[in-house]
């Protein structure tokens, strides 16, 4: 018999951002247009969201440490969001860590990417590459990047600099995406939001778990479990189980992590349904299993360098 963990969390993908500074573009077209994404409306987030919204948000989770993800801040202004994170009071372990923004088939990418390496807060990038035929569902902007030799010099140099790569697709990019991973063993890649299930018919679930099942063979990829409510909208605590049990599967508890995704994950439940929702599930395995959902994989992941959950006071929290 097997219990619920309660010890301290790492939330290893979240966003923080501050609209006034007009640095979101997708935000900002939304706000101006109302159009909607693969989210739906996103009229719910067009607001300021910092670390004080977060931590009410993230209030009985018991997270002690997060890691900021890059939150489409303009590649016109290079550098600036994580100049910006830095200015931030993050005292209570919010953003501890961070996943930088670089178009890595940019003219400038190498410079970019030294720039942010400089920085020992930054411990990965991100450079999405979900591309759909539907704009309002399409993150990238054009297919195939992966297989770009200029994308892939840009990846190169990210791992000579040690730097973590976060991996955004759609599950019809995966047979590419294992191609990728298996070209660049010294790359650690994450997968995210459990690569994404999105189409929710028989044959679109098919494809996303065979090739979860393909990537999780790969030992140089991770993945996060986060924001499976922005493709199941009307979730339950049985419709969700079955997707989590599959990343579980797939990578084991050692390779994969539980996040939050915040805010965007709040369109379409509240942490508290999120987290509580990763604890059902997981009381199943064993409490070092859990503890490697909630804490380990995302510490050794991210370089977060905390103690173990056992050896930690109770007294931090965000």
């Amino acid at each position: 018999m097997t219990q619920r963990y309660d010890g301290p969390v790492i939330d290893p993908h979240h966003h923080l951002w501050d609209l006034g500074l007009q640095r979101h573009p997708w935000l900002q077209k939304a706000r101006a247009s109302g159009e909607e994404m693969v989210f739906g409306s996103l009229a719910p987030i067009l607001r300021d969201y910092g670390i004080d919204d977060y931590r009410a948000d993230a209030a009985r989770q018991d997270v002690i440490a997060t890691v900021h993800v890059e939150a489409g801040w303009s590649v016109a202004y290079p550098l600036e969001e994580s100049r910006w994170l830095e200015g931030l009071d993050r005292s209570s372990g919010v953003a501890r860590r961070y996943i930088a923004r670089v178009p890595l088939d940019g003219p400038d990418a190498q410079r970019l990417l030294e720039a942010e390496a400089e920085n020992s807060n930054v411990v990965g990038i991100r450079d999405i590459l979900s591309w759909h035929p539907d704009a309002a569902k399409s993150f990238a902007s054009r297919p195939d990047r992966m297989g770009d030799p200029a994308w892939r010099a840009g990846l190169a140099h990210a791992t000579r600099l040690g730097l973590v790569f976060d991996l955004m697709l759609y599950p019809w990019q995966m047979a590419e995406a294992l191609e990728l991973v298996q070209a660049f063993p010294e790359t650690l890649f994450v997968l995210n939001h459990g690569g994404s299930p999105a189409d929710r018919t028989k044959d679109g679930m098919a494809l996303w778990q065979g090739g979860l099942w393909a990537l999780g063979g790969a030992p140089n990829v991770r993945v996060k479990i986060s924001d499976l409510v922005a493709y199941d909208h009307a979730w339950t605590l049985e419709s969700l189980r079955p997707v989590i049990e599959h990343c579980l599967d797939c990578f084991g508890p050692a390779r994969a992590m539980f996040a939050s995704d915040f805010p965007v994950a709040g369109l379409h439940a509240s942490f508290d349904e999120v987290y509580q929702t990763f604890r059902t599930v997981a009381a199943e395995l064993s409490l070092d299993e859990q503890r490697a959902l909630f804490f380990a994989t995302a510490n050794d992941t991210y370089r977060l360098g905390l103690a173990d959950p056992a050896e930690i006071g109770r007294g931090r929290h965000v």
